[in-house]
This record gives C-alpha cells, sequence and structure tokens, in this order.
C-alpha cells in the first residue's frame, strides 16, 4: 500500500550511519603473482585505507594484511598514488612495499616469513611529517634487491620547495637510516613524474613528466630510458607528448613495443609506438593508433600510477573506455577489434590488473557498489572475486538515474545525471514537485561517475532529488569539452548547473523555490560561486559548501605544489589578469549571498586550507545570512571518518530540512547563525 507524503518528509532507511560505514570503495589494484592486492577504506577505522590480499587458490575469502594502525596511503602531491607494490622472491613468497600514511615512510613486508608480518621500514623517517621525504607508484624488484618509485623531496618550509624524480631504494633497509643509500635514478629537471614501467626485458624503462604551469590533462611527455647493467639509466628521451598532447598512461607490451593513452587526437586513444624509431624532431614517428575512436581510453591523472589500460601475455590489450562512464573492453591491436566485457557493470575505475589471460578490476553500476570483478579474456567469462556487492536495505530505496543532456547558454551541451525522488511505498500528493539538489563534483577537471552511491539514495529515499552535473570542464566527453572551461571557471561551471536547476524547474521536474547546490573542493567553489553570481541569481533556496576554494588570489599561495598553478589555465595568468581573481573569488561577492548555507571543513586540510572559510566568513559576518560552519579535526581535503561523515550528511539534510519547510524531526537541528 503506498502511503502519501510530501517530497522531502518520506522515511527512510538508508540512514547517515549506513552512508558512513559504506563511504568509498576499492582502489589500487594490482597482482603479486597470481594473487591480488589492493587497498580497501575503513571509515570506522579512523579512515584509514587497508592493504587487502586475495589468494590465488581462491578458497580463502580477501583479508587485510595490516591492523590498525597501518595506513596504505600517501601524500605525494598531496591527493596520493599507487601506495604499494609487491613481487615474488626467487625464494617462494611475496614482499610487498608501501607506503604508511602517518610517517609516509616505504615500509616492507614479507606476509608469508615465519616470524609473521612485521613491517620494516625502508626509508628515512621526516623530521615533521608532511615534509621532507614521501615515496609513491612503487615497482618491486628483487634481482636488484630494490623498489624503484617516485620520490618527492621537500628542500625547504615552503610547499613549493621540492623536487621530484625516480629513485631506487634497497630492498635491506639500508637506507632506513641513511638517506644516502637512496639512489636517485634521473634528475629534478620535470616538476612532476609517474613511477616508471619496465619492459618485459628489463633493459628499458618508461615514464611521464610535466611542468607548471601544466596539469597533466593539459599537457605531458612520455619518457623513455635505457637500463644499464649497473643499474643507472641512459639516453633519456622523450617519445611523444608535448604541450597541447596529454599522454596520461605509458606501458611495455609483451613484445616490448610502448602503448601510450594519447589525446593528439582529441580524444585519449590508445597508440602503438617504437622508442627507437622517435627523435627530438619527430617524436611521433611511428606511432600507429590502436582503435581511434570519439571515446575516451584514459581519464585525468588525478593520482599518480592510475591504469587504464594492461597489456596481456596474448598481446591483446585490456582497456577502459567510453563517453561518460567507461567500460572494460579487450582490443586486438592488429585489428582494432574491441569487445567488451559481458556483465551489469556500467563504470569501472582506473585500477587493472593482470594474471595470464585474466584481467581484474573495480567494477560498479547504479545497482551495485564497487566490486573486485575479473575477465577471463579466453571464455569471455566475468566473476566477482571480491568486495562483492551486498545489499544492506532493500534495494527498491535505490534510486534509478536517467542519463540526460541539457542545453546550456550559447545551446552548448551540459551532460548530467539525475536521480529523482524515489521510495517503494511512499509518494507525494499529485501536483506537488519535488526538491532538488544539484551536486558539483571536484577536481573541476573530473565528472561524477554512474554508480550507486548510498549518499545520493539518502537523499532520493526521503523525496529529495539529485542531479549530478558533468558541466562543461568535465572529463569523459573529449578535449574540446574539457578545455570549455579554460579562462573560464566561476562561469561556464557556474551557468551549466544553473541551466540543469533552471531546466528542471521549467519542465516541472523541480519545484523552482527548492532548489539548493551542493559541492566539495572545486565543487565548493562552484557552489559558492553560484551563491554569489548574477548567473545563477535566484536559482538556489541554500547550499553546501565544502572544503572549497573561496579566495582565489590567496589560494594561491596557500596551496600545495600540484595545483599551485592550476588556475592560471582556469582562470588566466595572474599577472596579466588579477582583476579577474579579484571578480570571482565568492570571497569577494559575499555581499550577495542571500540563500542559507552550510559551510564544512577539515581542519588538517594542507589543498583548500581553513583560512578560506574563515575570510569568507568575515565578510558574511553581519550580513543577516543564515549559515552554519562545521569544522573536523583529523580530517584532510575529504573526509574520511565514519563519525564526520555522519555529521555532515545530517547537518546537509537539516539545512535542506529547515530552507525547503519539510519539519524533519530525525536529524540533529543544525543551528544556523546570522
Amino acid at each position: 500500500m503506498t502511503v502519501q507524503a510530501p517530497y522531502g518528509t518520506w522515511p527512510s532507511p538508508i540512514d547517515a550511519g549506513l552512508v558512513a560505514a559504506h563511504d568509498g570503495r576499492p582502489e589500487f589494484l594490482g597482482a603479486v603473482g597470481e594473487e591480488l592486492w589492493w587497498t580497501e577504506p575503513r571509515p570506522h577505522e579512523g579512515g584509514r585505507r587497508a592493504l587487502m590480499r586475495l589468494p590465488a587458490d581462491g578458497r580463502q575469502p580477501a583479508a587485510s594484511v595490516l591492523p590498525p594502525p597501518w595506513n596504505v596511503r600517501n601524500r605525494v602531491i598531496e591527493y596520493g598514488g599507487l601506495p604499494w607494490a609487491g613481487a615474488q622472491r626467487a625464494t617462494g613468497g611475496p614482499v610487498v612495499v608501501f607506503t604508511h600514511f602517518g610517517d609516509q615512510r616505504l615500509y616492507a613486508v614479507e606476509p608469508d616469513a615465519p616470524e609473521g608480518v612485521r613491517p620494516r621500514p625502508l626509508t628515512p623517517l621526516s623530521t615533521v611529517t608532511g615534509t621532507g621525504l614521501r615515496w609513491c607508484d612503487p615497482v618491486v624488484l628483487p634481482g636488484r634487491g630494490e623498489v624503484w618509485c617516485v620520490m618527492e623531496e621537500f628542500t625547504g618550509p615552503g610547499h613549493t620547495e621540492l623536487r621530484r624524480l625516480l629513485a631506487a631504494v634497497p630492498l635491506d633497509g639500508s637506507a632506513a637510516e641513511d638517506r644516502s643509500r637512496v639512489r636517485e635514478l634521473t634528475d629534478d629537471a620535470h616538476r612532476f613524474v609517474t613511477g616508471p614501467r619496465l619492459s618485459p626485458r628489463g633493459d628499458r624503462v618508461a615514464w611521464l613528466a610535466w611542468d607548471h604551469p601544466a596539469m597533466p590533462w593539459d599537457g605531458t611527455l612520455a619518457l623513455v630510458a635505457d637500463v644499464t647493467a649497473q643499474g643507472t639509466l641512459a639516453r633519456a628521451r622523450a617519445v611523444a607528448g608535448g604541450p597541447q598532447e596529454s599522454v596520461a598512461q605509458a606501458e611495455f607490451a609483451h613484445d616490448g613495443a610502448l602503448l601510450i593513452a594519447s589525446d593528439a587526437g582529441g580524444w585519449w586513444n590508445l597508440h602503438r609506438l617504437d622508442p627507437d624509431a622517435a627523435t627530438p624532431e619527430r617524436p611521433d614517428r611511428a606511432r600507429r593508433p590502436l582503435c581511434p575512436r570519439e571515446e575516451e581510453f584514459a581519464g585525468a591523472g588525478w593520482k599518480i600510477g592510475q591504469r587504464w589500460f594492461a597489456p596481456l601475455p596474448s598481446g591483446l590489450v585490456a582497456t577502459l573506455h567510453g563517453r561518460g562512464a567507461q567500460t572494460l573492453g579487450v582490443l586486438d591491436p592488429e585489428s582494432g577489434e574491441l569487445v567488451d566485457a559481458a556483465g551489469p557493470w556500467t563504470e569501472w575505475m582506473p585500477s587493472l590488473a593482470v594474471v595470464d589471460s585474466r584481467v581484474a578490476g573495480i567494477a560498479a553500476s547504479p545497482r551495485s557498489a564497487p566490486e573486485i570483478v575479473e575477465l577471463d579474456t579466453r571464455t569471455g567469462h566475468t566473476v566477482v572475486l571480491a568486495s562483492r556487492h551486498e545489499d544492506h536495505v532493500d534495494p527498491a530505496y535505490y534510486p534509478e538515474p536517467q542519463i540526460r543532456t541539457f542545453t546550456g547558454p550559447e545551446g552548448r551541451e551540459v551532460h548530467a545525471h539525475l536521480y529523482p525522488p524515489h521510495h517503494p511505498e511512499t509518494a507525494a500528493p499529485d501536483g506537488e514537485l519535488p526538491p532538488y539538489v544539484v551536486w558539483v563534483h571536484g577536481g573541476p577537471t573530473s565528472r561524477s561517475p554512474l554508480v550507486l552511491d548510498l549518499e545520493i539514495a539518502y537523499f532520493t529515499s526521503r523525496g529529495i532529488g539529485v542531479a549530478e552535473v558533468n558541466y562543461g570542464g568535465s572529463t569523459g566527453y573529449g578535449r574540446e569539452y574539457r578545455n570549455r572551461l579554460r579562462e573560464q571557471w566561476g562561469v561556464v561551471d557556474v551557468e551549466d548547473c544553473a541551466a540543469v536547476a533552471r531546466t528542471l524547474a521549467r519542465e516541472g521536474t523541480a519545484d523552482p523555490a527548492r532548489l539548493a547546490i551542493r559541492g566539495g573542493s572545486a565543487g565548493g567553489w562552484t557552489s559558492a560561486a553560484s551563491l554569489t553570481s548574477p548567473a545563477a541569481d535566484e536559482v538556489y533556496a541554500c547550499g553546501t559548501i565544502s572544503y572549497p576554494i573561496l579566495d582565489l588570489s590567496g589560494w594561491v599561495d596557500e596551496t600545495h605544489d600540484f595545483e599551485s598553478q592550476y588556475l592560471e589555465s582556469l582562470i588566466g595568468p595572474l599577472a596579466e589578469c588579477p582583476g579577474r581573481y579579484r571578480e570571482r573569488s565568492p570571497l569577494n561577492r559575499a555581499h550577495r549571498v542571500r540563500s542559507p548555507f552550510l559551510l564544512l571543513q577539515g581542519l588538517d586540510d594542507v589543498i583548500c586550507p581553513p583560512v578560506q572559510c574563515e575570510r569568507f566568513l568575515e565578510q558574511i559576518a553581519g550580513r543577516q545570512v543564515p549559515h552554519a560552519y562545521l569544522t573536523f579535526e583529523g580530517e584532510g581535503h575529504g573526509f574520511r571518518k565514519a563519525e564526520t561523515i555522519v555529521r555532515a550528511v545530517e547537518a546537509e539534510l537539516s539545512l535542506y530540512s529547515q530552507a525547503f519547510g519539510l519539519g524533519r524531526t530525525d536529524v540533529p537541528t543544525l543551528e544556523l547563525h546570522t
């Protein structure tokens, strides 16, 4: 029997505790021999990342290798990168190296050793956590007795006083107390580098590099060097890439050719090239596209060590591809034939592992959370190996998403996912329109995946719709779509989100008086910019702003090195257009805020530090705008602890309850100040 109740007042079994318990997803999947390893979130263990191991025999379930407080995560470029790698020793048993978030050291562990699991440090302890030395994207080379990886070394107290390069760390632990035992494989000529990828014979190594002000989706270089008998690198040369070409990944195929994902043609597509045929004058010589399509076979390199494609010993290539959402396919590089994996999964994460003819990945769908899935390329059969999705509530409460393309200013396309309110036993009275919240992803060079998200279901099952907007500048739709945001951040993103909101109201999908906007990081910027922009005047009744950028001019000197020159492309060169930085900053438009808002901030955030919020609140003071500011100790950029997530989700619902007049009493009342 269906019960009638106003939108936004519906009861729901999806509470904030359930949202928090299942926040995050598996990440950094890899193979050690025939075993699969990866990291997994633990919100109820202080937000740590656990290192998981799945035995090859399939008789035992996946298990965490290291107990709390071991946290397998690093802070290279602050967003981190591949935090672990492993290899089989010739004497039997795996050796795995990993970075521990607490001290940023590199550790080694032999999980099958008779004395038990006892990690031992491989690198020196930095005097101050968060400075000194950091490591990521490792490759374990037992034959050389070393692990090769990215080294990030701070040379001064400033957040941009550092160098990055490829380094070799002894596996015997001799560098744990002696920095001089770390061998530097490259110089620090480039500001950013990814980890090494060795050829099958071990005689060559490839990596990516780029320099300020470029971001990795703007322009990168694919570099190749010879590996000498002494383990040094020689004849380093660029074989692909450039200022207007982003190479997102480089891997050696099993026949020694180099495979790259490049957007030279406007889309990240796969190419095969012979490094010996390339010259400084013709770096693209002997390059052959493998499957030219107006689809993306890679994505934005926010974390070092992501893997969108993986060569197989047979010569086939497992690869993600698609417009918007990416699926897993198997490519024959000779014929160009691409066959997709069977199964219900609509989104595969950039994390692939190969064991012989089998490919493992992390996949999800609108009805299932991310799972560890294996594809047997010989049979085409797929199976869930671990992290199997479980319905902790009746799936009838899950939203039914719609893929929509809206029309923005000047007729431009705006991609979005629409999640209408949905409840199996409750409906709104005839003629009532539902409230909607526009969700803005971070980045901004990123996108919202089309997967089951219990936080979205938390709102839709209560009668509040959600519209995820992949505004101009988002990935998944080619370089031209991505470049719409160049020098237009705070304009195109704001306009596109407002266009979606206005269209929903105009077509009778949403209540025009009950629209909200929310986002974190760059999404927090867009949310705040929307509440202070003439382009979104009178669209939103309220907003939730999480760990945002609010003051462009200040942020340039306050943020971390990786994004310290990002605004050169998003806004324009600071030296040439300082007025634009002032005019677009929500800080300088605080007088335009009329709608209630919630501001959420981690106190340990070095990417968008709390001072950004504090300055904004100083400008809001005395303007009679209802607002709340919640801060969280021990949280950085993005929330990982269960108690933080619960508080943030319930506070957001309370804001909507007050702004939309819902009268909910099942969550703590958020105290709004003026």
